[in-house]
């Protein structure tokens, strides 16, 4: 299956990922999704932590997914890269603080 390096931006923050070419427009939908989740929560709430901000939006948005009957995986898809750039972001963050 071939590939494609991204580049994507979630609060703030780079993530290079590798994903399949035909997840490119998911995970490129899913990260403006979080951006866009992470800065209505900024606006409306007195949080700036970015670790609590990426938290809560994951929340909502799979609340909603869930609510809206969508099934959250529909084919087993490998997160390692993406638990890793999580774990590295709550790193810096811890670092911090």
């Amino acid at each position: 299956m071939s590939k494609v390096s991204l580049k994507i931006i979630i609060a703030g923050r780079t993530y290079p990922l590798n994903v399949p070419v035909s997840d490119e427009e998911k995970v490129t939908k899913a990260a403006a999704d979080i951006n866009k989740a992470v800065e209505m929560l900024r606006k409306n709430y007195a949080v700036n932590d970015n670790q609590d901000l990426i938290a809560m939006s994951a929340l909502q948005l799979l609340a909603k997914a869930s609510g809206d009957n969508v099934p959250v995986a529909q084919a087993p898809i490998d997160y390692s890269e993406i638990e890793e750039a999580l774990e590295n972001l709550s790193t810096d963050l811890d670092g911090i603080q």
